[in-house]
């Protein structure tokens, strides 16, 4: 015999007899209720079909378990596989995790934002886009909402920023590189939105200075979120003009170096270490793809599980507390050297 279909508490406590304040204390705390009262409420519940809606709870609550989850650009498998183990950690602490996406458009960001206030999130984890996010925005929405920054490390206010140690990680490529081959030239992009970049192409002037090499750095014209297109373009016609001062190529990021890879196989270049090879090509990020590419992409594996972690659990920690720290936290992790075919 099929249940009765209940629509909201109201229904549920006129059939069950049960005052709907204690229906909504139950599903709010199980364990708030007596045992008694706990049993009744399971007993009419297996005698009916009814689901309470988590969100309309959520929003009736000074405080909601809502988690914000903002990223730059989920068609990127980077952001999607981030944003995944932050969404993990959400779902693991008991929040409920409301993951957007800015599609790579800056506006969208400041959007996505604003749709979040009315949500009334506890609180909100932004992978931002960097350079051109709205920061006097962002500073307002954590002035009411706690926000914590990860991947992108941008100057606000904000309460803390979770990323990986740029520094450590391309010092650790170009001594890698140096070790096993020539030293390495820097393709970047010209006008990067993302101020990782920046940083990277800083540490590999310093690294560079520390091994006594002169640094040699390429930038390709282009703006947006195509970086295999403009590793490609770019990136192909370095290579044909033999614009490179020694074999080997140090991609800022792991797109730009899948673009290269596949310029220098359009222009008949083999990429690796053997005999044959004329071209050395690394990047950074461990992107999901980099591994599947020909030849494999040597570059830098970023501790996602480690930055997502910690970046929710301050975030719940500030929440939790109800106070927020003093001083701007950051919170750096090691990036991992990881070789493959290319370099």
């Amino acid at each position: 015999m099929a249940q009765k279909k209940i629509r909201n508490m109201e229904e549920l406590a006129a059939v069950s007899r049960i005052s709907r304040p204690t229906l909504s204390k139950y599903f709010n705390d199980p364990d708030s209720v007596r045992r008694s009262t706990r049993e009744r409420i399971e007993l009419a519940l297996t005698q009916f079909d009814y689901r309470p809606n988590v969100y309309a709870m959520n929003q009736n609550r000074r405080k909601t378990r809502n988690i914000g989850i903002v990223v730059p650009n989920l068609a990127d498998p980077f952001f999607s596989e981030i944003g995944r183990e932050v969404e993990l950690a959400c779902i693991g602490a008991g929040y409920t995790p409301i993951l957007l996406s800015s599609h790579g458009n800056p506006a969208q960001e400041r959007d996505n934002l604003e749709s979040l206030r009315s949500l009334k999130p506890a609180g909100v984890l932004l992978a931002p886009f960097g350079r051109v996010s709205d920061r006097a925005d962002i500073e307002s929405f954590n002035k009411h909402i706690p926000v914590v920054l990860f991947d992108a490390n941008v100057e606000t206010a904000c309460e803390a920023f979770v990323g990986t140690d740029n520094f450590q990680s391309i010092d650790l490529m170009v001594e890698y590189l140096c070790r096993s081959g020539e030293p390495p030239c820097l393709f970047e992009m010209k006008s990067p939105s993302n101020p990782n970049a920046n940083k990277r192409r800083q540490a590999y002037l310093e690294s560079m200075q520390r091994h006594g090499y002169t640094p040699h750095i390429f930038q390709a014209e282009g703006e947006g979120w195509n970086f295999e297109e403009i590793g490609s373009a770019e990136g192909g016609r370095l290579i044909s003009e033999n614009a490179f001062n020694t074999n080997t190529v140090l991609c800022s990021n792991d797109r730009l170096a899948i673009g290269m890879l596949s310029a220098a196989y359009r222009l008949g270049k083999r990429v690796g270490h053997g005999p044959a090879c004329t071209l050395r090509i690394a990047g950074h990020d461990d992107h999901p793809f980099s591994r599947f590419t020909c030849p494999s992409l040597t570059t830098i594996a970023q501790d996602y599980a480690a930055i997502a972690n910690r970046a929710a659990s301050t975030l719940f920690r500030i929440i939790d507390t109800d106070e927020r720290p003093e001083k701007r936290e950051e919170t750096l992790f090691n990036g991992s050297l990881v070789m493959r075919e290319s370099a």
